[in-house]
């Protein structure tokens, strides 16, 4: 049997997990329809989930058609949560984007259709709730094209819309305007269609079209536009039809090595780890056991598959399917299955958090309580960037922004019962190094009180490299333990810059290396006092880095966003002394019918403060989308991070923790 993976995106509320719920009561997956308001839904299972009515945690529910296992993941809306959507990215074959007909386009809604086009991912647009009050499903489809993509092509028409009595209506395969419309749309990839058409317009039959639309929106060039309502079930057989016929069902081999990804961990009720993942081709078993990253790998359990609405144990998983895996203890978000994937690890395809606070337990005792919970967290959402302060007892995580903060609070005193508070969120910044700078000790000389010798040199690199480590050296000069122990340091150092920010954009290299090889007694006992260990590299690679950082000098930036604003047109000029307030900088402006369109930059830790102004100064008119656009130096006083280790930039209390002694002298430079 076929199998689709299907996501489900939208801005929050535009009736995405609704629809979720009306597809498998069609598919005859479930007799009732769930409600989001009352919390019944099959795929909101966090009691926050259906306590505040919106998607925290992507879920997976399964139903057929006409022969296609569907395999619908919904995923949440809220921009808080988009990192919960971009694990999902990378396993589907198709998308359903919803847009609401009353509310239209939203800045959501927007990013989501770049990323989409951008990842080259197939998609149908649904125009939902279209029996609302307001509804303007015309409206929308103008607004799709004018601000999603001009690629769309409405398969249908809605009758009495914005009211109870609302229909859709298939489009006449034969009407003229549909067909000239869907030619003009699809020409531009099939020169053969074109000219077919061209010389008899007859010989373009519906037939021949509609397999046209279905190989170009197979390829996301064209994205076919469905309307209806998830609550009253009016257009969503067609969509259900849509689906099978013109979204690519998986393709994989089965004979093939293993390949697959894991893009959702969550905990059972005894606290097993249960793996969500998604099978490019091979076959996984039951007992199996499978590498899931380069240095890891575990003995298969269990397995269950997606079906019927339901999960159901399995002997084996194939390419193509979404299982849930047991067994893999030690795995995490992103891990690969089996071979290394295509594309390279860590690639995002949306920005990062931009926020960070520190979490604080409400009861002293419960500290250590915290950090599991915490912990647990970060194995679902390992964007949350889980940092421990062990000097000051404290521990901060990374946030997209002031909703998921509060989801966070309210999961640890719901499901962990530790009740906590947060300090002030503030901006994530980042170091870049200024020029270069290097620093060498010498294994046997003071100051130098381990065994080994280290010289790194650093500099800037390009723009979005990260941090590169490259070797000055010989590679058989070294052992490749002690070489791998340099650059796990070199990489963890630099997660803390000279003001306590993360580096980035930096190239380290190793220029020299040096150690004792092991020497025993003569009775063969190991003389570790004149043996070089791994640990000598790991202990002595942060002094020399950071002595050859402090040369090269570094500077803070801060994360800047791309805004798009839609105003009114008589609350422009009221709009932009705020916008200059926060520190936002306009690029451009255009009018568009009644609105201004204002397209500028702001400081990331700006954006919240715009969003709870917006309505009030707008009349609740005003749209505002924003994004992660690139890193600027920070203007004024830098500003800096407590560090949250011992510090190698204080050389005395450093030694006196890693070594227990201080030596008096100054390194060779």
């Amino acid at each position: 049997m076929k199998t689709l993976n299907l996501g489900i995106l939208a801005h929050v509320d535009a009736g995405k997990t609704s629809l979720t719920e009306r597809l498998l009561h069609s598919a005859g997956v479930i007799d009732e329809l769930g409600s989001v308001d009352d919390g019944s839904t099959r795929t909101d299972t966090m009691v926050l989930e259906r306590q505040r009515g919106i998607t925290i945690r992507s879920a997976v529910v399964s139903f057929v058609v006409d022969g296609v296992t569907v395999n619908l993941i919904d995923t949440p809306g809220h921009p808080d949560f988009i990192a919960e959507v971009e694990r999902v990215l990378g396993v589907l074959d198709g998308a359903v984007l919803v847009v609401s007909a009353v509310e239209g386009v939203q800045a959501q809604t927007r990013v989501l259709m770049r990323t989409l086009q951008r990842l080259g991912i197939p998609v149908l647009i649904f125009v939902n709730k279209v029996d609302r009050a307001g509804a303007d499903p015309e409206r929308v489809l103008r607004q799709i094209a004018e601000k999603l993509t001009p690629a769309v092509i409405a398969t249908g028409r809605v009758d009495a819309p914005g009211t109870a009595a609302a229909r859709c209506l298939p489009v006449d395969p034969g009407d003229p305007e549909h067909v000239a419309r869907l030619v003009d749309l699809l020409a531009a990839y099939d020169d053969a269609l074109l000219a077919a058409y061209v010389e008899d317009e007859r010989a373009v039959t519906g037939r021949r079209l509609r397999r046209a639309l279905a190989a170009q929106t197979g390829r996301a060039r064209v994205h076919p536009v469905f309307a209806g309502s998830a609550i009253t079930g009016a257009g969503v057989e067609a969509l259900i039809a849509g689906l099978v016929e013109l979204l690519p069902a998986a393709d994989g081999d089965g004979d093939a090595p293993l390949r697959g990804t894991v893009f959702k961990v969550e905990r059972g009720p005894a606290g097993e780890k249960i793996a969500y993942a998604r099978i490019f081709t091979g076959t996984l078993r039951v007992r199996d056991r499978v590498a899931f990253r380069a240095d890891a790998a575990a003995k298969v359990t269990a397995i269950s598959v997606f079906e019927a609405g339901g999960v159901v144990p399995a002997p084996s998983v194939g390419a193509g399917r979404i299982a849930r895996l047991w067994g893999l203890a030690d795995v995490r978000v992103g891990d690969f299955l089996g071979a290394p994937p295509d594309r390279p690890a860590g690639r995002h395809h949306f920005s990062p958090p931009t926020l960070e606070t520190v979490v604080a337990p409400c009861r002293a005792a419960d500290r250590a309580a915290l950090h599991s919970a915490l912990a647990q967290l970060a194995e679902q959402d390992p964007l949350i960037n889980l940092r421990q302060d062990d000097i000051r007892q404290e521990i901060a995580v990374s946030l997209y922004g002031e909703v998921q903060k509060e989801v966070i609070q309210a999961t640890l005193a719901d499901e962990y019962g530790v009740p906590v508070d947060f300090r002030e969120t503030t901006t994530v910044c980042v170091e870049r190094p200024v020029g270069a700078g290097a620093a060498v000790e010498w294994i046997g000389r003071e100051p130098n009180p381990f065994l080994g010798t280290i010289g790194l040199r650093i500099e800037p690199g390009p723009i979005d490299s990260g941090v590169e480590f490259r070797l000055g050296i010989e590679l058989g000069s070294m052992p490749l333990a002690f070489l791998k122990a340099i650059e796990e340091t070199v990489r963890e150092t630099l997660r803390q810059g000279l003001r306590g920010w993360s580096m980035i954009d930096c190239v380290v290299t190793l220029t020299h290396g040096g150690y004792w090889a092991r020497q025993s007694h003569s009775h063969g006992v190991f003389d570790k006092s004149m043996s070089s260990t791994a640990g000598d590299f790991r202990n002595l690679t942060p002094l020399v880095l950071m002595a050859a950082l402090t040369r090269a000098g570094t500077r803070v930036h801060e994360p800047i966003h791309r805004f798009r604003l839609d105003v009114p047109t008589d609350l422009f000029g009221a709009v932009l002394p705020v916008l200059a307030g926060l520190g936002a900088v306009p690029r451009d402006s255009t009018v568009r019918g009644s609105s201004y369109l204002v397209e500028g930059e702001v400081p990331a830790g700006r954006v919240h403060a715009l969003e709870q102004r917006l309505p009030s100064l707008t009349r609740g008119e005003g749209m505002l989308e924003s994004e992660f656009d690139h890193y600027r130096p920070v203007r004024g006083p830098a500003p800096g991070r407590p560090r949250w280790d011992h510090n190698p930039l204080n050389r005395k209390d450093y030694l006196l923790a890693v070594a227990r002694r201080v030596t008096g002298a100054t390194p060779d430079r």
